[in-house]
């Protein structure tokens, strides 16, 4: 590009306004592509088959056992987020990973103003799980599906889409892996910033500061360092109580 100075190191260039204007407008163009296939894929979703699932099957809520179509909440749609679980581990050790994804979900009333019913599933046994709600302040709707089998309950750090039709349930769609990331806005934004999510598999400039192992930043130490068994899944510490640890508390065991 023209008038382009010196690079500091791990910096990206200056240069004057035109030029980043014109920078700009080059990879708008690729954003603009990549928005179009992300609605065609969104438009393959929409005309995948469903599977028929037993909408008796009770999950335990606060009121005790439910059957699983109550989670509708009358509303035809439900999405569901599956939390891992770490057996009779304290709060500061559970799951790192769903924990940034469930606090990015505290609040689903837009879903629910969209006809779209969301709730939490964890394979965890309710008496751990309610004092884990009650600490990290969640209000939205969180049921144990301990022992059952996917697709209601089953592998966890899933995201799973349910139809309802009358009083019949179907499985619609489920994601894993960096597909949850569509829950947790905070991504999309690093994503944004010169230095990213600052990951060792990032495609970086040459320069940039080192990237650190994958989601390193899911968990912090009392001074707010990336670490690990004296952490707490970084949302913690913004909870009254959220006192230093000095250790996980897990066991082998987890759902």
């Amino acid at each position: 590009m023209e008038n382009q100075r010196s690079t500091p190191t791990g910096k990206p260039a200056v240069v004057d306004l035109s030029t980043w204007q014109a920078a700009r407008d080059e990879l708008l163009v690729r954003e603009k592509a990549h928005t179009h296939e992300g609605d065609a894929i969104a438009a393959a979703r929409r005309r995948m088959p469903m599977v028929e699932i037993d909408g008796g099957t009770e999950v335990v809520g606060p009121g005790g056992p439910v059957p699983f179509i109550e989670l509708f909440e009358g509303r035809d749609e439900l999405i569901a987020y599956k939390h891992m679980w770490h057996d009779g581990a304290p709060i500061q050790g559970q799951c790192e990973g769903c924990t940034v994804s469930a606090w990015h979900l505290r609040d689903a009333v837009y879903l629910n103003a969209r006809g779209v019913a969301f709730a939490i599933l964890t394979e965890g046994p309710w008496d751990e799980v309610l004092p884990y709600l009650a600490f990290m302040g969640y209000t939205q709707p969180w049921y144990s599906v301990r022992g059952l089998d996917w697709p209601i309950g089953g592998p966890m750090g899933h995201f799973t889409c349910y139809l309802r039709d009358g009083d019949r349930v179907f499985l619609t769609y489920d994601i894993t892996g960096r597909g949850t990331e569509a829950a947790s806005g905070s991504f999309a934004l690093l994503d944004m910033t010169p230095y990213g999510r600052g990951e060792a598999w990032q495609d970086n400039p040459d320069g940039w500061p080192e990237g650190q192992r994958p989601c390193w930043y899911w968990r912090q130490d009392a001074s707010g360092e990336p670490t690990w068994d004296t952490s707490r899944p970084a949302p913690q510490w913004t909870r009254p109580g959220a006192t230093p640890v000095t250790e996980l508390g897990r066991h082998e065991h987890h759902h």
